[in-house]
Parts: C-alpha cells; structure tokens; sequence
C-alpha cells in the first residue's frame, strides 16, 4: 500500500517544517457577491461586466454565475478572467492603467452558459480554463504577473460571442481565501 501526500501536506512533513501561505492552509474564507440587472447593451462581442473585486493575494476557492436567459438564439458566449481594480500599479517599471485588462480568460473561455437560465445548479468556472494544478496560486499568479501589485483586482465577464440579446440579471459569488 502506498502513501501519496499533496505539496501542501510535504511541506508541513518536511524537516526542517515548511510555513504554509496562510491562505493555503487555515486561512480565512471571504465571499463576494454582486448583481448586475444587465441590458442588451451590455452583452455585445467585447463588453466587459465587472462582477467582483477581491485582493491580489487571495487564494480563489470558487466562481459560480448565476444568470437569467440571455440569449434568444444560441451563439453567446464569454469569458472569466482578470482586470486591474480602480489603482494603476506597476511592476518591473511597467505601469498597468487601472480597469485594464490582465488575462480576460485565465478562469473560462468560451462559455456558453447565458444561452439558458443558470438559477439553480452553476457551473463552477475557477478551472474551466486554468490549470487545476494551480488551485493554491494567488490572484496575481493567476493574471501572468510577475509579482504581487498589491491592489484589488476584478473578475470580469467578457463576451466572445454574441447572440441575440436579451436584458436579465447577471450573479456572481465567488469565495476566497486570505491570512
């Protein structure tokens, strides 16, 4: 019989004895949750819905969306990734604009999920596009960024393709951790 431990697990078993990153290991659960009653306007190819606002060194847990039917035919689609919050940061001497884009599809591509009512069971979309290896990243890591920019970062829906729209209401509920 074998014995297999996670990389978390080797490190607390490791001697000398390994510090887990407090939002690996015991860290606090936050959740944040927000409605958007979007309009047709608001799901063309390329609009962006900012839907939550976390801390850069937070460690995602889960993203679920919640949504009315969005689209009459069946073509929409979109994305969940990573913009800059409301503060310019810069890293390396490179300054990231605040609402810019980071990765706009590191946590889904291409989902098709607003082509029906989503009110009941969600999808988890945390690793519909990442890695699940990378489940104890940071938000930073998360967006490609070399290091931690110490600002709030926003998980945003952008659309990839559009349907033929129609105005509902939009949720999201995403839980994290942090120290």
């Amino acid at each position: 019989m074998a014995t297999a431990k996670g990389v978390e697990i080797t490190n607390l078993d490791a001697t000398p004895r390994t510090t887990l990153e407090a939002a690996s290991g015991g860290g606090k659960l936050r959740v944040f949750m927000d409605t958007i009653a979007a309009g047709t306007g608001d799901l063309d190819n390329d609009d962006i819905i900012v839907l939550a606002q976390v801390p850069s060194n937070a460690k995602l847990a889960s993203i679920r969306i919640y949504n009315d039917d969005l689209d009459s035919g069946s073509s929409a689609e979109f994305n969940v990734g990573l913009y800059n919050g409301p503060q310019a940061y810069t890293i390396s001497g490179s300054t990231t604009d605040a609402a810019a884009v980071i990765d706009e599809d590191c946590y889904a591509s291409a989902v098709s999920q607003f082509q029906a009512a989503v009110t009941t069971a969600p999808v988890e979309l945390l690793a519909e596009a990442r890695n699940i290896n990378a489940i104890a990243n940071f938000v930073w890591e998360d967006g490609g960024l070399s290091e931690d920019p110490k600002v709030p970062l926003r998980i945003a829906v952008t659309m990839s393709a559009t349907g033929t729209a129609i105005a509902g209401d939009i949720t999201i509920v995403v839980k994290y951790t942090i120290d």
